[in-house]
């Protein structure tokens, strides 16, 4: 064991600290206690902390997700991922310039792919929240992530049918999506259908 990292713990609604490992023997950390140490984006429960699960002998518990991103962060992180896969197709298009040299050509190819990017990003996100980040380059940058009902990275199967479910979300007049304002768990339809929450992380 390190004991050279540091620990914050809450205690009372208040971080206290910082400690170092052997010391928190002393302390009375539950398995629910709030712990943070340097690299965390955000505090944990100790029961997620392998080391303080093996220090203190607690048993890793699935803790089902309280925080819910709200359809304005859903939409931003689309559009980020939009326009990024947009950054994309504009840049391989200018290349692809350097060996097109007629004008007529070069136009109809700068709009004959644009269809193509709504495939791309069904792709890259069915992948993306399937993979360990559990979310495209926009929901890591708002710091949100696809789940299942108990907190847990979902499978790649999982992650295309969410994704085809959106089919649902949007048609008629994208009611689906609308929806999720009046679910408490802020779900649109294609997360019901697929089991799935979009979480963000825990806020002290």
């Amino acid at each position: 064991m390190d004991n050279s990292i540091k620990y914050t713990i809450v205690v009372n609604g208040k971080p206290e600290g910082p400690y170092q490992l052997e010391e928190l023997t002393r302390l009375n950390i539950q398995p629910g206690t709030f712990i943070r140490k340097p690299g965390m984006d955000d505090y944990k429960e100790a029961h997620e902390v392998p080391e303080l699960r093996e220090l203190l002998g607690f048993a890793h518990q699935v803790t089902a997700p309280q925080y819910f991103a709200s359809f304005d962060q859903r939409l931003l992180a689309s559009v980020i991922d939009y326009f990024l896969l947009l950054c994309a197709y504009v840049l391989l298009a200018l290349l692809s310039f350097i060996v097109i040299e007629e004008k007529e050509q070069r136009i109809m190819l700068a709009f004959s792919g644009l269809p193509l990017l709504p495939i791309a990003k069904y792709i890259y996100g069915s992948f993306a929240e399937s993979s360990e980040k559990q979310g495209t380059i926009g929901k890591i940058l708002l710091h949100i992530k696809i789940t299942d009902m108990e907190g847990r990275r979902i499978t790649v199967g999982k992650s295309f049918g969410r994704n085809t479910a959106k089919i649902i979300s949007i048609l008629p007049l994208f009611i689906g999506y609308l929806y999720c304002f009046l679910n408490k768990k802020q779900q649109c339809f294609h997360d019901i259908i697929a089991n799935t929450l979009v979480v963000k992380e825990r806020l002290i």
